[in-house]
C-alpha cells in the first residue's frame, strides 16, 4: 500500500479522465497512484518529423510514449480516452504566444495534429512516497516548480531551447535512495539530473519558478532535479510554429498502464 490516503490517489485513470471531461481542473501529481502519466504536445503534420527527432535526441526529458496519428484522438495507453478531453487542462500556442487555456480543446482539434505523448515524473511519485521520501510539493498542496535551465537540448531543425526541469526538496540522507528508484523508471525521466546548487543549473531563484509554483524546503533538504517534458513545450513555442495545442503544466494524462520498473516489461519508449 502507499503511504498516502488522499481520496484522489485511489482514483483509477478512467474515473479520473472522466472527472477531468466533466470539467474539473486539477493537477495531477497525487492522482491514480501506480500508473503512468503523460505530457501532451499536438502540432501540424508538417512538423511531425523534425519535433519526434528533437524527443529522440533528448530522452531524458522528453522520453516519447505514443506518437499518435494526424488526426486521432485516441492512444493504447488509455482505453477509451479521448485526447482532447481528458486533460485537466489544456494550452493554445500561436506563433509562440498562448492564446488560449481551455479544458477542452475538441472545436480546435483537425485531421493535420499529430501528438506527442511523453512520460511524466509524476509517474514515480508514489514511489517515493512508499519509499519514505516527503513530497512537499503535495504536504503544501501546491503543483510541483519547474525552471528553464542553462542546459541546451539537442535541436532538431527549427526545434531547440532550454532543458526544463522539476524540482522535489528531498531530505540529504534519503538522495541517493530517490535516484535509485527513479534510474528504474527512464520512461518517467529517470534519475535526477542535479542535485544541490540552483546556481549551477542557471536557476536564480527557487522562490520563482518558470512554471508551478514555489516550494518550501524544511531543514535538511537538499533541492533535487530531474528532467521535464515542458522542455518539448518550450521548443515548440520558441519555433513560433501558427498552431499548437499542449497540456498546461502539472495537468497530465492520467493513462491504464501500470507504473513498473524498465525491466518489467509493461511500457516502453517510442523510438
Amino acid at each position: 500500500m502507499f503511504t498516502r490516503q488522499r481520496p484522489e490517489a485511489q482514483t483509477s485513470p478512467r474515473e479520473a479522465r472522466a472527472r477531468f471531461r466533466d470539467g474539473l481542473v486539477a493537477h495531477t501529481s497525487g492522482w491514480s497512484q501506480g500508473y503512468v502519466q503523460a505530457n501532451l504536445v499536438s502540432v501540424p503534420r508538417r512538423y511531425a518529423i523534425s519535433l519526434r527527432r528533437f524527443a529522440v535526441r533528448n530522452p531524458r526529458a522528453c522520453p516519447l510514449l505514443d506518437v499518435v496519428g494526424a488526426g486521432r484522438f485516441t492512444t493504447d495507453l488509455a482505453e477509451g480516452a479521448d485526447l482532447r478531453r481528458d486533460l485537466p487542462a489544456y494550452q493554445v500556442w500561436s506563433r509562440g504566444q498562448m492564446v488560449a487555456r481551455r479544458t477542452d480543446v475538441a472545436d480546435l482539434w483537425d485531421r493535420d495534429l499529430v501528438t506527442f505523448l511523453l512520460g511524466c515524473s509524476f509517474t514515480f511519485e508514489p514511489l517515493l512516497e512508499r519509499a519514505g521520501i516527503p513530497l512537499r510539493h503535495l504536504e503544501q498542496g501546491v503543483n510541483v516548480p519547474m525552471y528553464r535551465t542553462n542546459r541546451k537540448a539537442l535541436g532538431a531543425r527549427r526545434f531547440r531551447g532550454p532543458v526544463v526541469v522539476s524540482m522535489r526538496p528531498v531530505p540529504t540522507d534519503l538522495v541517493a535512495r530517490a535516484a535509485q528508484i527513479t534510474m528504474e523508471l527512464p520512461f518517467a525521466h529517470g534519475a535526477p539530473v542535479h542535485v544541490g546548487s540552483p546556481a549551477m543549473l542557471g536557476v536564480r531563484d527557487l522562490d520563482r519558478p518558470d512554471f508551478g509554483d514555489p516550494v518550501r524546503l524544511h531543514d535538511g533538504d537538499v533541492p533535487v532535479f530531474w528532467a521535464c517534458g515542458v522542455t518539448l513545450q518550450e521548443a515548440v513555442v520558441k519555433a513560433k510554429l501558427p498552431f499548437a495545442i499542449t497540456h498546461a503544466p502539472g495537468h497530465m494524462l492520467i493513462t491504464d498502464r501500470r507504473a513498473r520498473t524498465a525491466d518489467s516489461g509493461e511500457i516502453r519508449t517510442v523510438r
